[in-house]
């Protein structure tokens, strides 16, 4: 091991490796900052640019564009509550109520310490885990994907801060979402109305920028003016959390980096499951949950180094087993087979280099990316001082630009201007968008795993109960809901004493 991490390290610090590991994080982190890019948008557009370099090179540069704008993504979801990605929706919960109470910095600061403990806890797992995390993941069948996504339903109905009903009809409505399109067992088109550009479905981009980004618009357009936003009560040129915060976050960027480093390496699940997983975690493990959706650093904290830690074990089955778990590390195995490189378990062996260099320049990237954000923050943080006025106009505008460039599909840019006067009305109502944004997620991942479990059972239910992984979801769902409905019976007891 001591001699693998060698060759990586000596392959990372070569002037070209670096070169290329710095190119990646500073694109990647200048479009995770503009909202409705993307990392697959961003890849897409600068594969070309590998074709000429060395597969090292080539997929350092890549991979610093993938954790370079998970990295950035959270700034805007902060700031102007405008998740670039489905994975930093949920931060927006926690993150833009800090940001409103004057604390945009530290929320800005946390969001990026969990991101570099999440990369670290993702690493470490990818460097020593990698071979037991592969044999977990083989278990990993149909059944067991779809038990696994149901209790991240479960876990989606404690995102409200407000009615638990209220969250359970906003899944339901995710799901209904999730249907429209084309079947992909089948390949019928559903609910489609008519519109050619619905027939690859609802964009998960296009419906989290609406439910967030637009509806807070529509909320203070012609209240706020310039200031508004940030407390007078407040420093604002504090940008590191106090030492109540820190402590509150220790526990969260823990368990959200775990919680991240697992289900990242389980292909479908990514970063999205992570982070909403991660937030459900900390708020049933407080003792005042009511804290959340209220300016909870730990909402920001935990999400965040889920997502990052995910980032970073999605390379475990994609490099080891061949089996990219999302469309970014479709396109990274692409462009290693590109440079006739097949992933796969042989890749360790024929191309130690490549595998170990990569490993290391997470680390090296990591840290270019603590030192070119941290500087930055006071400068995000002016953004709030702008007249809304000017913000609201670019803000919109960056929106349309960012959700048509996603798929160059206009439909989008309808879907967002629908969802967000539905998501206005939603919130007036106190319904919360996170929960919509999960079951649009899951919705169609579960569909395909219920409908390939069944067929493997020729139609026998009883193949998610005989197989012990799904059995085990299966039961710590019952418990859940017990649980619940046990907490709640002694409310109500001790309510009507």
């Amino acid at each position: 091991m001591l001699d693998n991490l060698w060759l990586g390290l000596t392959t990372a610090l070569s002037i070209h490796a670096l070169t290329y590991a710095f190119v990646g994080v500073l694109i990647g982190n200048l479009i995770g900052v503009l909202p409705g890019i993307g990392a697959l948008a961003a890849i897409a557009m600068l594969l070309p640019m590998t074709y000429s370099l060395d597969p090292t090179g080539a997929l350092m540069m890549l991979a610093g564009l993938y954790y370079g704008t998970s990295f950035g993504g959270a700034t805007t979801s902060i700031l102007l509550n405008l998740p670039g990605t489905a994975q930093h929706a949920v931060v927006c919960l926690d993150g833009h109520q800090l940001a409103l109470k004057g604390r945009a910095g530290p929320a800005i600061f946390m969001a990026m310490f969990a991101s570099c403990i999440g990369v670290i806890v993702g690493i470490i797992m990818m460097t020593f885990l990698s071979p037991l995390v592969v044999s977990v993941a083989f278990k990993f069948g149909p059944a067991e994907y779809f038990s696994l996504m149901l209790l991240g339903l479960l876990a989606a109905s404690v995102l409200t801060t407000g009615s638990p009903i209220k969250g359970i009809i906003g899944i339901l409505f995710g799901l209904i979402c999730g249907t429209i399109g084309t079947d992909l067992t089948s390949g019928a088109i559903r609910f489609t109305f008519g519109l050619p550009g619905l027939i690859e479905g609802l964009s998960i981009v296009a419906l989290a920028m609406a439910l967030f980004g637009v509806t807070e618009v529509y909320k203070n357009a012609g209240i706020l003016k310039s200031g508004d936003l940030i407390s007078k009560d407040l420093d604002r040129r504090s940008v590191r959390p106090n030492k109540k915060e820190m402590k509150q976050s220790a526990g969260a960027i823990a368990r959200g980096s775990i919680i991240g480093s697992v289900l990242g390496a389980l292909p479908g699940t990514g970063g999205v499951l992570g982070s909403f997983m991660s937030y459900a975690a900390e708020k049933k493990l407080d003792k005042d949950p009511q804290r959340f959706g209220q300016g909870a650093i730990e909402g920001v904290a935990g999400p965040e180094a889920a997502n990052s830690s995910a980032a970073i074990t999605a390379f475990i089955p994609t490099l080891t087993l061949g089996i990219p778990g999302d469309a970014v590390m479709a396109l990274m195995m692409g462009a290693l087979m590109i440079h006739n490189i097949i992933p796969g378990p042989q890749l360790i062996t024929e191309h130690a280099s490549l595998f170990w260099g990569l490993i290391m320049s997470f680390w090296i990237g990591n840290l270019m990316l603590l030192v070119l954000n941290i500087p930055l923050i006071g400068i995000w943080i002016k953004l709030l001082t702008i007249p809304y006025r000017w913000i609201y106009p670019i803000v919109l505008f960056l929106i349309s630009v960012g959700v048509y460039s996603t798929n160059n599909n206009l439909t989008d840019v309808g879907v967002v201007t629908l969802f967000g006067v539905l998501g206005y009305l939603a919130a007036r109502l106190g319904y919360e968008p996170a929960p919509i944004i999960l079951g649009l997620v899951l919705g169609p991942l579960m569909e395909q795993n219920f409908r390939r479990a069944l067929k493997i059972s020729h139609g026998d239910l009883s193949v998610f109960i005989y197989r012990p992984i799904s059995a085990s979801f299966l039961l710590i769902i019952v418990l859940l809901l017990t649980a619940v409905l046990v907490i709640n019976l002694r409310k109500k007891r001790l309510k009507k004493r």
